[in-house]
């Protein structure tokens, strides 16, 4: 084989095995934010599912302080 041929061949096992390498990386940071993101958003809808039971309650308490401060 001509040093040219060779030379190409190492150049491209070698860049090859840096895609690689940079693919996984970037993957692993990607899972890692959406796991987060899954978190927050998880959070988020717990929160919107509470808020109306809260209104309801918020909604007891005022009518409660009323029918106080008639007496």
């Amino acid at each position: 084989m001509s040093d040219a041929i060779l030379v190409a061949l190492i150049t491209s096992a070698v860049t090859v095995l840096g895609v690689i390498l940079s693919n996984s990386k970037t993957s692993a940071v990607t899972s890692n934010e959406i796991k987060h993101l899954t978190e927050a958003v998880n959070k988020h809808n717990n929160f919107a599912q509470r808020m109306p039971v809260v209104e309801v309650q918020i909604g007891d308490l005022l009518k409660r302080v009323d029918a106080l401060e008639r007496r």
